[in-house]
């Protein structure tokens, strides 16, 4: 298997990288809660409630943006057996379930007043669930093997076949009846919204991409450190060379 140690300059490279994605990203959002508040005009059917539109949106995207990257760090680690990939894939992970959890708790509350109901098994939100549920087990196939090596790939596996329920989550509301309204951003026509809710939308999603990379850049570092020898990776590497 191969493994390539980080060297201090990338290790503060990528930690400078992550901090000022971070900072950026902090700074959108408080400008997102600024143009949610006092800019962007209330949505005629809903009203007010409509504008956590601009938060779980953003965290949905976010979330299957980040097991996209997912899905192809472990491809990448299948073929290549690269402790980078596999790290990237992890760090990657972590960061889906904590926006994946976002969408999960935003939406709910949305659907609330929208719905009536916090929950129901509709097609899209059954679907995002067994996303989320999917990621989570990534960790646990990882944990539950005694060769760490095998885990990994078993996980890898995993990571790739669950990426496939992405884009039917974005379908499933042609494709099946649904609660959900259909794309008003992603469509052939173009986007539907009015154009300062458009802005406030697009503003959103670059705060929390720049927030997700800025913190897989940190967790991608600490998770290579960690494994580096003399740190707790001669020892996993051993383990892993062994069947």
């Amino acid at each position: 298997m191969l493994y390539i140690a980080t060297d201090g300059m990338n290790t503060r490279s990528a930690t400078t990288i992550g901090l000022v994605l971070v900072a950026a990203g902090v700074a959108t959002m408080l400008l997102v809660h600024w143009m949610v508040v006092f800019w962007v005009p209330t949505e005629a059917e809903q009203g007010i409630v409509q504008r956590i539109f601009y938060i779980h949106v953003p965290a949905a995207w976010t979330t299957f943006l980040a097991f996209g990257v997912v899905a192809l760090a472990s491809a990448a680690y299948l073929w290549l057996e690269d402790e980078r990939a596999d790290a990237a894939a992890v760090a990657a992970a972590e960061g889906g379930l904590i926006f994946g959890a976002i969408m999960l708790i935003s939406g709910p509350l949305w659907g609330r007043i929208a719905w009536g109901t916090y929950w129901t098994w509709e097609p899209r939100l059954t679907l995002t669930l067994l996303l989320w549920f999917t990621y989570l087990g990534y960790f646990l196939v990882r944990g539950s093997v005694a060769n760490p090596r095998k885990g990994k790939r078993f996980a890898a596996v995993l990571a790739i076949v669950g990426s496939l329920n992405i884009p039917l989550i974005h379908v499933s509301v042609v494709w099946f009846r649904s609660l959900h309204p259909e794309p008003v951003v992603i469509k052939a026509e173009g986007p539907t919204l009015h154009p300062d809710m458009l802005t406030t939308l697009l503003t959103s999603l670059a705060g929390f991409t720049m927030l997700f990379f800025g913190l897989f850049l940190f967790r991608y570092t600490v998770e290579l450190l960690g494994r580096r020898p003399g740190r707790g990776g001669a020892a996993r590497l051993a383990g892993e060379g062994s069947t």
